[in-house]
């Protein structure tokens, strides 16, 4: 790794179809960053039956490895389409608990900044998604307060088409004085 910058992470978060990945990807573009994809959507739509407690923790272990595969990388800037808060909730809000060891990785895996995208742009239903409607806004809420209890740096992004990147691109330039 390059000594002479420090490495930047960028975690895209927010609730269900409030565009993490298409953000992510296109900052990743814009700022020649590394894109570091969501696992979760991933994993869940190769599997055969409905997600488990154990399933979730995987997805959380490996979002882990992501992170610290970033470590070893000679790239100074990454955007993580989501990152371990979703995953925090996500175990709160469907098996009503979270396990142990995660609450230790949300601290020893630091993300610089994190963009929490509003649910202000339409629904779009697939087969992953089962937070749509009135879920999306507590959900929106229930990230807000994680990311206020662990007093990360975070942002709000909102708008859509070009004033959702315009945004978010404003939002990394004034925190970590990127041109």
């Amino acid at each position: 790794m390059n000594q002479t910058k420090r490495q930047l992470r960028i975690a895209v978060t927010g609730p269900e179809s409030s565009g993490k990945t298409t953000l992510a990807k296109e900052l990743a573009v814009f700022f020649k960053g590394q894109y570091i994809p969501e696992f979760a959507r991933e994993y869940v739509e190769k599997l055969p039956y409905h997600y488990t407690c154990q399933d979730v923790e995987i997805i959380a272990r490996t979002q882990v490895e992501q992170y610290l595969a970033t470590r070893e990388s000679s790239d100074q800037l990454f955007f993580f389409d989501t990152w371990l808060i979703i995953t925090k909730v996500w175990f709160r809000w469907v098996f009503g608990k979270t396990p142990d060891w995660l609450e230790n990785q949300i601290h020893d895996c630091p993300i610089d900044l994190f963009l929490l995208c509003r649910p202000d742009l339409p629904w779009e239903a697939d087969l992953v998604r089962e937070n749509g409607g009135e879920n999306r806004i507590l959900l929106f809420e229930e990230y807000r307060k994680e990311l206020i209890n662990y007093g990360f740096n975070f942002v709000d992004i909102g708008g859509t088409d070009d004033q959702r990147l315009t945004n978010a691109i404003t939002a990394i330039r004034n925190f970590c004085m990127i041109p």
